[in-house]
């Protein structure tokens, strides 16, 4: 890698100049004699043998190859500034990437909304985030593959908290054979029909259903159960949140069967709550925080959390 011949304290010196409008004015921003500044800009123009500016009238303006190294000057000071940031964040033991592992059945909107929140305080921590479907428990965290997970009960030997409580239906297309009959429906009535149902994620663990039918369809993931669903191909158990575009649009509709609702528990897990660093600390406040928002909002409403617009994003400042 070749040595640069132009030090930041020279491409300093010109962004300087430029926003101060003069040499006096960069001279007092960055708090050296007005003679510095002229030397280094004078020695930057020399070592890449360009004219950075013109002299007009009394005042000095840049020249097309000015405006090019102004642009890059500020686009590599800002990543200077944003590396000693980070390595400042590291120093402070800010872990550079986190890994959530997460039940596919926890609202989309509200993980993307907590992820983009801890996003705007650590920018430059990376998140992964592994999915799973309910029942898939502990093996993310035993294999070291997850620092905080969302499962649907805490594992032994693990530590957690409730999160928040999920509604799940019964539904089926409108034009499905079990709406047609007109009346309520019971668990015997279902059993003539197809049930969709997704695999559990762990493969030591069988999916279990909670009810025998003649016809049964299992995949791996929910939103194929979703759209076999609302394609008619059957009925399915599934999160309400999930669902509640479909159920407004009318192309699923619940099938009325007494008692056939069921509920689940979520709840945050520390892979190693003792041991757990600042940013993983801090993604579990956010998340702690905004569901309990989200949940004690949508009590007073009546239903399940629904979306909100994002804060507009300008102005975002770094939390470390």
């Amino acid at each position: 890698m070749a040595t640069p011949r132009v030090s930041l304290e020279q491409w300093r010196a010109l962004v300087a100049v430029v926003d101060g409008g003069s040499y006096s004015k960069a001279a007092d921003a960055l708090h050296k004699s007005q003679s510095s500044i002229t030397y280094a800009l004078q020695q930057l123009e020399s070592d890449l043998g360009v004219k950075a500016f013109k002299i007009e009238g009394r005042k000095a303006v840049l020249t097309p190859t000015g405006h090019l190294l102004y642009r890059r000057a500020r686009y590599l000071l800002d990543e200077s500034a944003q590396l000693e940031r980070s390595a400042q964040r590291l120093s402070a033991g800010w872990e550079a990437e986190l890994r959530l592992a997460i039940e596919v059945v926890f609202p989309t909107w509200l993980l993307l909304a907590c992820l983009d929140r801890f996003g705007q305080e650590s920018p430059n921590t990376r998140i992964e985030v592994i999915e799973s479907v309910i029942g898939h428990r502990a093996d993310a965290l035993l294999k070291g593959q997850a620092d905080l997970a969302i499962f649907a009960g805490v594992p032994a030997g693990f530590s957690g908290e409730p999160l928040m409580r999920l509604r799940f239906i019964l539904v089926a297309h409108p034009n499905h054979p079990l709406h047609k009959l007109k009346r309520k429906l019971s668990m015997r009535d279902l059993r003539s029909y197809r049930h969709l149902t997704v695999r559990e994620t762990s493969p030591d663990r069988a999916t279990a259903s909670w009810m025998e039918t003649v016809q049964r369809w299992t995949v791996s993931d929910l939103s194929t159960s979703i759209e076999a669903a609302r394609s008619g191909y059957g009925f399915a158990l599934l999160p309400e949140e999930k669902i509640r575009s479909e159920l407004r649009a009318g192309t699923l509709k619940t099938l009325p069967v007494e008692g056939s609702e069921r509920y689940a528990e979520l709840y945050l897990v520390f892979a190693d709550r003792e041991h757990a660093g600042p940013g993983a600390q801090r993604l579990a406040e956010i998340i702690r925080e905004m569901t309990a928002t989200e949940c004690t909002r949508h009590q007073k409403a009546g239903g399940t959390p629904k979306r909100r617009p994002l804060a507009k994003r300008a102005g975002r400042t770094s939390r470390q």
